[in-house]
C-alpha cells in the first residue's frame, strides 16, 4: 500500500468515526433530555432529523472511501452502488434542508411578539412536522434519477463515458438531461442557502436589537456573558461553516467533470469537503445541549 493511500484512508476513517461519534453524542443528549424536566422545544425535532441525515451522509461516503484507500480492489455490487449514491444524495439534501429549516424556525422562535411572525410562533409545533416530511419526500423524489446513472465496477468494460469512483461508476447522462438535473439540484440548494442566510441575518438583527434594549441591565457584566451574544456567535459560526464548506464542495463538484481520467484527487477532496459539515455540525450544537439540552437558548 502506498503511503499516500494510507494517509487518505486514515483521514477518511478519522473523519467518519469522529463525525458519527459526534452525531451519536448529540442524539444521546436528546435521549437524556427526554428524562429531564426541561421542556422540549419545537426546533429540537429538526436537529434530530439533521443529525440522522448527517450520519447517513458520513456512512455512505466515508466508509466506501476508507475501504478503497486501504484496499484498492474494493468494489460494491450494482444494488449496493445504486442505494449508496441514492441515499447519500437524499441525506445530503435533507441535511441542507434541515439546516435551512432550523435557521428559519429559530428566527421565528426568537422574534418579538409584536412582529409579523407572532402568529406563526404559536403554530410552530404544528408546522415543523409537515415541513420535515415535505423535505424528506422532496429529496427522495428528486434523486430517483441517480439510481439509473449508477452501476458497479464490473460494467466498466461495457461503458464508454463514465466517472470512476473506484468502488462504483457514474454513467454520464445525455447533455440535455445533465443540464436539467444540474439546474434542478442547484436551484433547490440555492433556495435553502438563501433562506438560511436570510433567517440567520434576521436572528442576528433581532438579537442585536434585544441587546441594545437591555444594555443597561448588563452594564456590570462582560459583553461575552450575554446569552444573546453567545447565541449570535453560534448562529454565525454554524451558517458560516455551512456556506464555506458547501461552496467549496460545490466548486469541486463542478470542476470534477472537466478532469481527464480518474481525477482521483478531486474526488477525494470533494468527498472530504462534503462530509466536513456533517462531521463538524454536532460539535457546533452539542454544547447547547450539554448545558441545558436546548440549542440557542434565549
Amino acid at each position: 500500500m502506498k503511503s499516500g493511500d494510507l494517509a487518505i484512508g486514515i483521514f477518511f476513517l478519522s473523519q467518519t468515526a469522529l463525525g458519527i461519534l459526534g452525531n451519536l453524542a448529540l442524539l444521546c443528549c436528546f435521549l437524556m433530555s427526554t428524562f429531564s424536566v426541561n421542556r422540549v422545544r419545537p426546533t429540537d425535532v429538526i436537529v434530530k432529523h439533521l443529525t440522522w441525515a448527517n450520519i447517513v451522509v458520513l456512512l455512505c461516503k466515508g466508509i466506501p472511501k476508507t475501504m478503497v484507500a486501504f484496499d484498492q480492489t474494493y468494489s460494491l455490487d450494482i444494488i449496493s452502488c445504486k442505494l449508496l449514491f441514492y441515499f447519500h444524495r437524499v441525506a445530503r439534501g435533507v441535511s441542507i434542508g434541515c439546516t435551512s429549516l432550523l435557521s428559519v424556525f429559530q428566527a421565528i422562535t426568537i422574534s418579538p411578539h409584536t412582529s409579523k411572525w407572532a402568529q406563526l410562533k404559536v403554530r410552530l409545533h404544528r408546522i415543523i412536522g409537515p415541513s420535515l416530511g415535505l423535505c424528506w419526500a422532496f429529496y427522495l423524489f428528486l434523486n430517483i434519477v441517480i439510481i439509473e446513472g449508477v452501476t458497479n465496477m464490473r460494467n466498466k468494460g461495457n461503458l464508454t463515458e463514465f466517472r470512476d469512483f473506484l468502488y462504483c461508476l457514474i454513467i454520464k447522462l445525455p447533455k440535455q438531461t445533465s443540464i436539467e438535473l444540474a439546474i434542478l439540484l442547484v436551484t433547490s440548494d440555492v433556495m435553502c442557502l438563501g433562506l438560511m442566510i436570510w433567517a440567520s441575518g434576521s436572528m442576528v438583527l433581532i438579537l442585536f436589537k434585544h441587546k441594545q434594549r437591555v444594555q443597561h441591565i448588563h452594564r456590570s457584566l462582560s459583553s461575552k456573558s450575554f446569552p444573546e451574544t453567545k447565541a449570535t456567535q453560534s448562529i454565525l459560526i454554524l451558517v458560516s461553516s455551512f456556506v464555506v464548506l458547501y461552496v467549496t464542495s460545490a466548486t469541486l463538484t463542478m470542476y470534477f467533470p472537466f478532469q481527464d481520467g480518474g481525477g482521483t484527487w478531486v474526488a477525494n477532496a470533494n468527498v472530504a469537503m462534503s462530509a466536513s459539515f456533517p462531521a463538524v455540525c454536532p460539535f457546533l450544537l452539542i454544547r447547547h445541549y450539554t448545558s441545558n439540552f436546548h440549542p440557542y437558548s434565549t
